[in-house]
């Protein structure tokens, strides 16, 4: 009776945790947690030693998180959950690898995937999971003998031998990185594996449940989630994809907690964030909004719509774009939230009074002066000088190029004829036809039609003066019928289809390919691209002397205070506590959701609220096994206040054991200006609670070849 009686108040004083601890501010690099955090974070509930989350010499929790890149670039985290390498990350990370695999006989991302064995678990050509084996602060080395005057070329050259030598003939890969605009530098060194197969993922209906309406919303009832597994060498050693590859054996993988979550418990996220500018003055911000924000919100409401149109009223084309789409559609809202959270939050205010704070220290001591000058001025200067239209024109023109690919495709195709041919070899036409269905490959004659006019559009709104040279053609030969120009431009064009590519390599001619309508219109929008670019150069090689500047006072004001660097793909610890939030008065908004959320939301038929229905049937028959909480419901997503963003998708979310509860997928829309300004009070990371993974796959997938290999703590 004594223990029951405890509970109650156990759990009223750690939801006081939240209230009464705000939550840490800062993605932290994990060398420096012992140093920095982690008496912070045993206050608020972590009961491992340091060395059980990060050491080089013996496994820790760093060795099962998973940096997941494709063709080299980072996109998002994964971790290790059983020792034959199976790794879970979100449905978002996994849906382009899923979409790839997609036909419309077997839609995977409509029907989801779970392989039956080993056999059957789809290769992914261009995907790595890469895992961090040391760090190492390299600064000394790298600026030794630095001068400003040839200052690029000497850290380049420094970071070339120092790559060179701590990557041991190939044995791993070693990358530096600069943070704090250029005063410190890190050295990272890896091991890249590059078998990554895709082992499972519930259908859509389950992995994007809510789509676009509920992005970047709470409440979420989203099981964003995949799997995959890594494959190695025979003996253990990273290898390209073979038959012969076996299932990797990690150093790490981590428990899963079937013990579920509470208010106030811990919660520490591991992964690896995109980027941040935390440190970003008010001038830049301000700078940012007009010349970012605005003008990939203006692009994404005139073409995305039309995309979205196309796909959901064909599966082939749902199918073909499923994945850009997806992407765009995400980079869309979040330009969204963040130009309304910066607005609303006023956090350009927020920083000017920082950036007075700074200046006052700087003056109070005249070496500190002659040292830094005033470095916000600096920045001012530059900022008020950028052409905002030719950066608005910039985006427009960089836009339109990645959401046609036939208009990418026109600029990119080396159709030039070797001097004193008059015809390509059969082996010529070959490789360039290859290079033309890379370059249209996933895309759809009639959507590609509407993307161009939506485009053209956007272009003929322009001031007359602004505008590119086919625009003059639409206006005087079509009237300025956007529709009606792209239509004759698709029928006329030697590149539109294959077929028609085909004939023209046949019969080329470079005359007739410079003057197709299709290849007009690309050459037009990279004119753009060209004409506006320089605004960009200038931009960054005069700010960035400027920000190195403005950093440097800052790090030492800060210096009794140690400052977290910006995100820049590099692995990150984040800690906090499982919490509600208040985003406006008079509401307030719980931890968690339930199942039940998902048949409130429930529209029958509509692409992102019809739900599947076998799932149906096991809530409505509360089939839930053993994932159900104590009061019998399914628990589906909950919040933390952890610090992540763009890259985090798929980081582990673990308790205070170093168990696995949950799975980060999302940030909350009231605070998406978190990448330059961190809202104690707003900030939430929402995540899909393992509980309801687990029963996705078992009761759902009736997947239990999952299951049994993984360790979980009951």
């Amino acid at each position: 009776m004594k223990k029951l009686f405890l509970l109650p108040i156990f759990a009223l004083l750690m939801a006081q945790v939240c209230a009464t601890n705000p939550p840490d501010e800062g993605m932290w690099l994990p060398m420096f947690v012992k140093d920095y955090n982690y008496a912070t974070m045993k206050h608020l509930g972590l009961h491992l030693t340091a060395e059980q989350m990060w050491d080089i010499n013996n496994s820790s929790i760093k060795d099962a998180i998973v940096e997941l890149g494709e063709d080299g670039d980072h996109f998002c985290t994964g971790e290790i959950i059983s020792e034959n390498g199976l790794m879970l990350t979100n449905h978002h990370c996994g849906y382009a690898s899923i979409a790839d695999h997609s036909t419309t006989d077997h839609d995977y991302l409509k029907d989801g995937f779970w392989a039956a064995s080993y056999k059957d678990e789809l290769p992914n050509q261009h995907i790595t999971a890469t895992f961090l084996v040391r760090m190492e602060d390299v600064t000394a080395k790298v600026l030794k003998g630095v001068t400003e005057e040839n200052r690029d070329d000497q850290i380049e050259t420094a970071i070339k031998e120092l790559t060179n030598e701590a990557e041991e003939n190939g044995r791993y890969t070693a990358v530096i990185k600069d943070f704090y605009d250029g005063n410190q530098y890190f050295m990272f060194i890896y091991e890249v594996y590059k078998d990554v197969r895709l082992v499972g993922a519930p259908p859509s209906s389950i992995g994007k449940f809510g789509d676009e309406t509920d992005n970047w919303v709470w409440p979420r009832h989203t099981g964003d989630f995949s799997m995959f597994r890594i494959y190695t060498a025979p003996d253990g050693s990273p290898a390209e994809y073979s038959e012969n590859n076996v299932p990797m054996k990690p150093k790490y993988s981590l428990p899963i907690s079937m013990k579920g979550i509470e208010d106030g418990d811990f919660a520490m996220v591991w992964g690896i964030p995109g980027s941040t500018s935390r440190y970003l003055t008010s001038y830049e911000i301000n700078l940012q909004l007009e010349t970012t924000d605005k003008p990939i919100i203006e692009f994404c409401d005139a073409v995305l719509p039309v995309i979205r149109a196309e796909m959901n009223a064909r599966d082939e084309v749902r199918i073909m774009y499923a994945s850009d789409y997806a992407s765009w559609a995400n980079t869309w809202k979040n330009q969204k939230g963040e130009l309304s959270s910066l607005t609303d939050l006023g956090i350009a205010d927020k920083k000017a009074e920082q950036e007075k704070d700074l200046l006052k220290w700087i003056n109070a001591s005249k070496a500190r002066k002659d040292k830094y000058g005033n470095p916000v001025d600096s920045i001012k200067a530059i900022c008020e000088s950028v052409d905002v239209t030719s950066f608005r024109y910039l985006y427009y023109a960089n836009f339109s190029m990645r959401l046609s690919k036939l208009l990418s495709t026109a600029i990119s195709l080396d159709v030039d004829l070797p001097d004193g041919q008059k015809k390509f070899s059969d082996e010529q036409k070959a490789s360039i036809m290859e290079a033309y269905r890379e370059s249209m490959k996933n895309s759809d004659a009639k959507t590609e039609e509407k993307i161009i006019a939506a485009e053209l559009k956007l272009w003929m709104s322009l001031p007359l003066e602004d505008q590119p040279s086919f625009c003059t053609v639409i206006r005087e030969k079509f009237h300025g019928d956007c529709d009606a120009y792209a239509h004759a431009a698709m029928q006329k064009s030697v590149i539109a289809s294959e077929a028609a590519f085909q004939k023209y390599l046949d019969k080329p001619s470079m005359k007739v390919f410079m003057n197709d309508p299709i290849v007009k219109i690309a050459i037009g929008v990279y004119q753009q691209l060209y004409f506006n670019i320089f605004a960009y150069y200038y931009y960054d090689g005069a700010i960035t002397e400027a920000r190195r500047n403005f950093m440097a006072a800052m790090l030492e004001k800060n210096a009794d205070s140690p400052m977290y660097p910006d995100a820049n793909s590099t692995m990150r610890c984040t800690y906090g506590t499982v919490c509600d939030y208040s985003p406006r008065d008079g509401v307030r908004y719980s931890y968690y959701t339930t199942a039940d959320g998902i048949l409130q939301k429930e529209i029958p038929g509509d692409p992102e609220f019809d739900v599947n229905p076998k799932l149906k049937k096991l809530i409505l028959d509360k089939d839930f096994g053993p994932y159900a909480m104590k009061d019998g419901k399914l628990p589906v997503c909950f919040l933390t206040n952890n610090d992540i963003t763009g890259g985090n998708s798929g980081s582990p979310v673990i308790n205070g054991n170093g168990e696995l509860i949950g799975c980060a997928f999302d940030g909350n829309i009231e605070a998406l200006c978190s990448d330059i300004y961190f809202d104690t009070e707003l900030q939430r990371c929402i995540c899909v609670d393992i509980r309801y993974v687990l029963f996705v796959i078992d009761k759902f997938a009736g997947a239990q070849r999952f299951i049994n290999e993984m360790n979980i703590v009951k």
